[in-house]
């Protein structure tokens, strides 16, 4: 590729310090600075030094890589992306030297934004449209789980792809979501931890906002419907009930998702939290009822919250339709007499609750032992298909049949040490319980050990799955 920049006059970098035999510390840096057209390309950075040195650059689009190096002389590659944008960009390769830095400014010319024309599909609001025909719309979905929720700090926490891929996923791609959509799921529910990379202030990472809205275009470009959260963020989304400082961190995250977002239609739904539940409070084991009356109404209060600032962001917010955070997310909370539904001036909300019934199998797998309990081999006895039929009809007889619509946002069991007919049993029969009453099933699926393969886009791993799973929505059509 042809370089875009001449040797400019050499600088040197004179870094002294004071050994046992007086040494001077000497780091030579052959460019002043680095230009590059709006298509990108690459340039040679020269570097002399008698010492160890880093090279970087903080910016995804500029990268910074080891071309030769021989003791003392080493060549580093600066390259750049195309510039979508059109506006400059710049950024600076960080040279770093016995604790001293110092900045190689890199420019880009700007290049030329294309803005597409508005696809219906994807930024349209109907008007009519109830939350019960959406949830109809929604069909069978999927979780993107263990991706854009994950995190962590063995790793380089300064670059999103890490964050992306630490829990056992490749990088997401189109043909990645595409093949969710091909292989016939109408939604994808997409879980964000969003403290990742925070900056000061409460201040989402351009570069996981970027990726959200990278992800959730591909998933809207194949007609599905996205669901986008706030996920693994417990500890401080607990105590927004009562903090001030962390009620303000909710605040902000949400009027930022809420920002980004105002311009997509009603295939974008928003969830406020994940599984958020108070046992130090109250637990079905312990606690009174006005303990449990606290619990819940702290829940109550977060769900509210949510609410009034999606419904004050302005654009298609005003009319989005919005998830409801059940207590624990356990079924039947959502027609507990405590469990409040927030006011809402559009009156577009679900509810939405998690299935892991029962644990020992759900949770748990073969001979797991957590403490509480152990897991077990096998599920699908009449009382244990019983159970699981009778909790849906309790959710279709108290919420759906009453005009509230239900997304089982997460549903599975453990694969660990259990034959697939058994994981493809309770997977099947979970989800035929949920759809065939009028909700929304959305398996939790994971890379390495859940269904779907990322490495071939396709659900390769047991093609009876697929098959038995699609045979659903056939036996139950709805009125869209």
């Amino acid at each position: 590729m042809k370089t875009l920049v001449s040797y400019m006059l050499m600088i040197m970098l004179l870094l002294q310090a004071c050994s046992d035999n007086e040494e001077k510390i000497n780091v030579e840096i052959g460019q002043t600075s680095f230009k590059f057209e709006k298509e990108g390309g690459s340039s040679i950075l020269d570097i002399t030094a008698n010492t160890q040195i880093k090279v970087e650059s903080r910016e995804t689009w500029c990268k910074v890589t080891m071309f030769t190096s021989v003791p003392g002389n080493y060549q580093y590659k600066v390259t750049v992306e195309a510039n979508p944008l059109n506006e400059i960009r710049k950024a600076n390769v960080m040279v770093t030297a016995n604790g001293a830095e110092n900045k190689i400014p890199v420019e880009q010319a700007a290049g030329d934004e294309v803005i597409p024309a508005p696809e219906p599909e994807k930024f349209l609001v109907r008007d009519n449209l109830t939350t019960q025909q959406l949830v109809n719309e929604m069909g069978l979905g999927i979780n993107l789980g263990n991706t854009l929720d994950a995190s962590g700090n063995w790793f380089d926490q300064s670059v999103q792809s890490n964050f992306e891929t630490c829990w056992g996923s490749p990088i997401i791609t189109r043909k990645m979501i595409e093949g969710y959509a091909k292989a016939g799921y109408s939604s994808l529910r997409i879980p964000v931890t969003w403290s990742n990379m925070m900056q000061p202030n409460y201040q989402i990472h351009p570069d996981l906002m970027n990726r959200v809205e990278t992800i959730l275009n591909w998933t809207l470009d194949c007609g599905m419907v996205a669901i986008i959260n706030v996920h693994h963020e417990n500890e401080w989304v607990k105590k927004a009930a009562t903090d001030a400082e962390d009620r303000k961190k909710f605040t902000s995250v949400w009027k930022q998702i809420s920002k980004r977002f105002e311009k997509y239609g009603d295939h974008l739904m928003f969830e406020p939290m994940n599984e958020i539940g108070y046992d130090e409070i109250w637990t079905p084991w312990g606690g009174t009822q006005v303990d449990k009356a606290k619990a819940f109404g702290y829940v109550n209060d977060l769900n509210q919250l949510f609410v009034d600032i999606v419904r004050a962001s302005g654009g298609n917010n005003a009319k989005r339709h919005l998830l409801v955070e059940i207590y624990n997310t356990g079924d039947s909370y959502a027609y507990d007499p405590l469990t409040k539904i927030p006011n809402d001036p559009a009156n577009r909300l679900a509810l939405t609750v998690h299935y892991y019934s029962p644990a020992n199998f759900a949770i748990l797998g073969n001979g797991e032992d957590a403490g509480w309990g152990v897991g077990v081999p096998s599920w699908g006895t009449p009382e244990e298909i019983k159970e699981l039929n009778d909790a849906m009809e309790a959710l279709k007889v108290n919420c759906v049949d009453k005009g509230i619509p239900v997304i089982v946002g997460e549903y599975a069991c453990s694969s660990l040490n259990r034959t697939q007919e058994v994981v493809r049993l309770y997977c099947v029969s979970v989800t035929e319980a949920i759809y065939s009453r009028g909700m929304c099933p959305m398996l939790w699926d994971v890379p390495v050990v859940g269904q779907y393969n990322r490495e071939t886009c396709k659900f390769d791993v047991d093609p009876l799955f697929l098959q038995e799973m699609m045979s659903i929505p056939a036996k139950y059509p709805r009125n869209k």
